[in-house]
Formats: C-alpha cells, sequence, structure tokens
C-alpha cells in the first residue's frame, strides 16, 4: 500500500526566507546606522528623518535590483543545463541512462538495481530525474527572480521603518542611544524568528545578528561624531 509522506520539511522555505531575512536585516542595519552616524555628526531631527527615509527607498530598490539579477542569473543557468540535458537525452539515451546509473551506484546501490531505477525514473521523467540527481536542481529550490526582489524590498522597507519610529518616539536628547538600542532588540527578533523558522538555534540566530549590527551601529556613530567634530 503506497503512504502518501506527510512530513513537514523547511526546505521550501529557503529562497524566500533568504530574501526576506537579508532585506529586513539589511533595512534595520542600514537604516539604524544611518541614522545614528547622521545624528551624531549633529543632525537635527528634521535632516535625520529625510537621511532616513532617503535610505529606505534607495536600500529597497537596491535590494530588490541586486535579488532580482543575482537570481535571474541562476535561473538562466540552471535552464541553460537544462536545455543541454534535454539535448543530452535526444541524442544518446542510453548513455544518459547508463549515466544516471552509475550516479545511483556511487550512492549506494547494487548496479542491477540501480539501472532499474533508472530506467523507471526516465521512463516516468527523463529531465526531472537528471535535473534532480545529476544536475541538483530541485523543483522546492528553483529560482523565481520576481518573487525574492518583491520579498528582499518588501522586508528591507518594513526593516528600515522600525529605526525611523525609534527616531519619531525617541526625545531628541537621547536619540541616537534610543534607535540604537530598539534596533539591536529587533534585530536580535529578526535573527531568533528567522533562526526558529528555519529551524536553527533561535539563541544562535539572535547573537550574530545583534552582533553584527551594533558592531556597523559602532563604526556609522564613530564616522559621525568625528565629521561632526571637524564640522
Amino acid at each position: 500500500m503506497f503512504i502518501h509522506n506527510l512530513e513537514r520539511h523547511r526546505t521550501d522555505r529557503i529562497g524566500w526566507l533568504r530574501a526576506a531575512v537579508l532585506g529586513a536585516n539589511d533595512g534595520i542595519v542600514s537604516t539604524a546606522s544611518l541614522i545614528v552616524g547622521v545624528a551624531a555628526a549633529q543632525a537635527s531631527r528634521g535632516e535625520i528623518l529625510v537621511a532616513g527615509v532617503a535610505g529606505l527607498v534607495a536600500g529597497s530598490m537596491s535590494m530588490a535590483t541586486g535579488e532580482y539579477v543575482s537570481v535571474s542569473s541562476q535561473a538562466d543557468t540552471e535552464q541553460a543545463d537544462l536545455d543541454r540535458e534535454r539535448k543530452e537525452l535526444a541524442a544518446d539515451e542510453e548513455h544518459e541512462r547508463e549515466e544516471l546509473a552509475a550516479i545511483y551506484v556511487d550512492r549506494g546501490l547494487e548496479p542491477t538495481l540501480a539501472k532499474e531505477v533508472a530506467v523507471q525514473l526516465m521512463a516516468h521523467d527523463a529531465v526531472g530525474a537528471h535535473a534532480r540527481d545529476e544536475l541538483g536542481i530541485f523543483e522546492t529550490l528553483n529560482s523565481r527572480p520576481v518573487q525574492a526582489a518583491l520579498a528582499s524590498a518588501g522586508s528591507f522597507a518594513v526593516g528600515a521603518s522600525l529605526p525611523l519610529l525609534a527616531v519619531l518616539l525617541a526625545p531628541a536628547a537621547r536619540l541616537v542611544p534610543a534607535v540604537a538600542a530598539a534596533s539591536l532588540v529587533f534585530l536580535a527578533l529578526l535573527g531568533g524568528l528567522a533562526a526558529r523558522a528555519g529551524g536553527a538555534s533561535v539563541v544562535v540566530g539572535a547573537s550574530r545578528v545583534t552582533f553584527w549590527g551594533a558592531l556597523a551601529m559602532a563604526m556609522t556613530a564613530a564616522v559621525g561624531s568625528l565629521f561632526g567634530v571637524v564640522s
């Protein structure tokens, strides 16, 4: 009797999760760092907000463009590999069947069984079998440029809006520490949620993004303070 696999796995989340986490993390870190750097240079609240909003818009578009170009290049490479595989199958199907069987032998199957598996899988979907087992292209990991671009841009905008909200709510005298503290809390929550969604350690996920976020803000604050003193 055939039993349908009901196990839940997380590999189908890799594409959008990576883009969304990267976008939100970059939105918080880059915008908070920009705000802290400008504020450390003795800018007014209005100037800080303008810089932050400009960073939000520019960063969102940059993330969308970068993700689209990057993932499109990956998709083009995958498609080229699949097209070449189709041509090879049309030219010499027997050789391709032997090649697939050899892959299964390397993975531990007996030669006779490996050949039978190759025959049956290629009869069902020859290109799909070679894409999965020879090229390593899986349906759940297929490149989706538009999805990645939208996820990155949207998540960057959401992440960048959090430090801007802190600017609006924080008292002028405590703006830098308030933005820095709020941003680190946001980063820790983001890292923890992303790690949980991916099945990894929440503590490790939260710690690593918080560390790098704190380092980025410290460096930009130092630069802002330097230019503020010089001016």
